[in-house]
């Protein structure tokens, strides 16, 4: 027999033989069974999940010379013509090469013939949308109120390009893509009966490539084998499907867990040296963050499996390398890279995104790590010998970073405030932070943490309203999308905006990356250390407040007050009230008067 490709040759030809899509079976082998069958049925989902598969064993079950059969025999001459595509009654049309109304109207004249062989005449018409608005409507009668010897079996990957009219007359199956799990046991029983040769995880990863469609899986099988032959080593594999080896993935992980920014560097330099796709790559490592992340929540392994499709092995290191992070640590890593993925899409420098990303990721977990704070020496104490440290080493008195780079924290530039900014300072909100400073230092530095300014004197507050300001004179694109959020507060160098769950627009356009990190830059101009900024959504246990707008609003408000208050108890303006017998309607400050003109 000629060479048949493994998506026809393991193509199912029975109900049983279906995977992944036991909802439709179950309802299709019901119908028939009670002889509640419909005459037109449309079946929807995304390419290679059995569309047109379950149309022709619907068919079987038809025109079975035992049947209507739930369960046709699939032996008889009726059913083997309908599975090599011969049969008279069973009538399978391209919907993209037949769209005309022609086309139709040679189907309304044929549907009034009486079957051949079998109990119906069935019309298989895939890629329905295909057709055009006129040949929907030239079919609308004939699909309402066809013979009772017909039925319509329409396929499509695009539902929503189905008129409306058309779906109402139809019993609607939606198909699921494939879970991996049953993709990869069905590669496996392939590999068995054509006796190949795979490494476990070379299943997982063929698995991963179809994204749900077992015809794309067994293709991706086949271009393998003629690569490889019986015997697919899973660099070759790799290398044909043109996959991000899950090694560099697990080489970025380990820089990341290692706080070693140059190491992640190297490995992404060392990606696309080997001319791999930095966007397919930031894929991969948003999967195996989530991937761990689940993993440190979720306890059981039998849990674990029903969460995570991937082999035992790679489940097993998954669990281990979980415990080295916290969840929330795993939380704020893996919104770096979704931020990431997301700015990949539109940057045309996709490398220095993608860098930016590994370092923060680096950095971050060397902020969120507890570490010892140890006491500056004083005065008092400049006698006391130097201790020892766990490694032997002789180390002195901690300094803040800011010193040993020769300059206070406190005495670093910060932007001239405006007058209003100066007349308001004492009054407007300010923060005072406890940063966590990341030293760059060898990792027996790194072993403790720097002292915050206040440590050495006055700790500077951040003056949020300096902020808005520069952000209102220098940057009006975002202002107003700032002043839709509120300062939920700082805590370990990181400034919080927080959102309300209505405020989405607001938010979204706060969360890119630029935008971050101009407010970033803004808070380390008046605080003389990195400050990073997150964007939150607000739950119900945030206590209320107003928005920055609503603060500045009413702030402004009260500024009038006082002014109007101030203008009516000036003995000048008393007396020319009482002058010219009027009220005092609005006082306007000179720059106020200006600007208006």
């Amino acid at each position: 027999m000629d060479y048949q490709v493994s998506a026809r040759k393991y193509r199912p030809g029975t109900f049983d033989d279906v995977i992944g899509q036991s909802h439709v079976v179950q309802t299709l082998m019901n119908a028939v069974s009670t002889k509640r069958i419909a005459h037109a049925y449309l079946f929807s989902g995304t390419r290679g999940v059995g569309k047109t598969t379950v149309a022709r064993i619907l068919a079987k079950a038809l025109n079975c010379e035992r049947g209507p059969t739930s369960r046709p025999c699939d032996i008889c001459e009726n059913c083997r013509e309908i599975a090599q595509g011969n049969s008279v009654d069973v009538i399978e049309i391209d919907g993209a090469s037949n769209t005309s109304v022609d086309d139709v109207r040679e189907i309304r004249e044929n549907v009034k013939f009486t079957p051949f062989r079998g109990q119906f005449r069935v019309y298989i018409i895939d890629e329905v949308h295909m057709l055009s608005n006129s040949a929907f409507n030239a079919l609308l009668k004939t699909l309402e109120e066809p013979p009772t010897h017909v039925v319509f079996i329409f396929a499509t990957t695009e539902i929503h390009k189905i008129p409306a009219t058309i779906l109402s007359r139809c019993q609607h199956y939606n198909f699921r893509r494939i879970a991996r799990t049953e993709i990869i046991e069905r590669l496996r029983h392939v590999a068995a009966q054509d006796r190949l040769t795979l490494e476990e995880r070379s299943f997982a990863a063929l698995a991963r490539a179809s994204e749900g469609s077992m015809r794309d899986a067994l293709s991706l099988l086949d271009q393998a084998v003629a690569y490889g032959g019986k015997t697919i080593s899973h660099v070759d594999l790799e290398l044909l499907l043109g996959a991000v080896p899950q090694e560099l993935v697990q080489e970025l992980i380990r820089a990341i867990m290692a706080q070693d920014s140059p190491a992640a560097l190297a490995s992404l330099a060392n990606l696309l040296d080997q001319g791999h796709d930095l966007r397919a790559f930031c894929a991969e490592v948003v999967e195996h963050i989530r991937n761990l992340l689940v993993a440190a929540v979720v306890p059981g392994m039998v849990e674990l499996r029903s969460l995570i499709e991937t082999s035992e092995d790679d489940l097993n290191q998954l669990s281990t390398n979980a415990k080295a992070l916290t969840p929330e640590q795993l939380q704020e890593l893996l919104a770096i890279f979704i931020q990431a993925e997301d700015a990949l899409r539109f940057t045309s420098h996709p490398r220095f995104v993608m860098e930016t990303a590994a370092v923060r990721a680096t950095r971050l977990l060397r902020q969120r790590e507890g570490i010892e704070v140890r006491p500056i020496q004083t005065a008092s104490s400049s006698n006391q010998k130097p201790q020892a440290d766990p490694e032997g080493r002789k180390s002195g008195p901690s300094t803040p970073p800011a010193l040993r780079q020769g300059v206070p924290a406190a005495s670093r530039p910060i932007p001239k405030p405006t007058p209003t900014s100066r007349r308001n300072m004492d009054e407007g909100p300010s923060i005072s932070p406890e940063p966590s400073y990341s030293p760059s230092t060898d990792m027996a530095t790194a072993t403790q943490t720097a002292v915050p300014p206040l440590a050495v004197g006055p700790q500077p507050t951040l003056q949020w309203e300096l902020v808005q300001e520069e952000v209102a004179a220098s940057f009006p694109n975002i202002a107003p999308f700032l002043e839709a959020g509120r300062l939920v507060g700082m805590d370990d160098g990181i400034v919080t905006i927080g959102f309300a769950k209505q405020a989405t627009v607001a938010r979204a356009r706060l969360e890119k990356e630029e935008n971050l990190l101009v407010l970033s830059k803004l808070c380390e101009r008046q605080l003389g250390y990195p400050i990073r900024v997150r964007v939150i959504e607000l739950s119900e246990s945030h206590p209320s407040g107003p928005t920055m707008a609503q603060v500045r609003a009413a702030k402004e408000q009260e500024q009038r007050l006082v002014l109007f208050e101030r203008a009516k108890a000036n003995p000048t303006v008393k007396q020319a009230l009482e002058i010219f017998g009027v009220e005092l309607a609005e006082v306007r400050t000179i720059a106020q008067q200006e600007a208006s003109e």
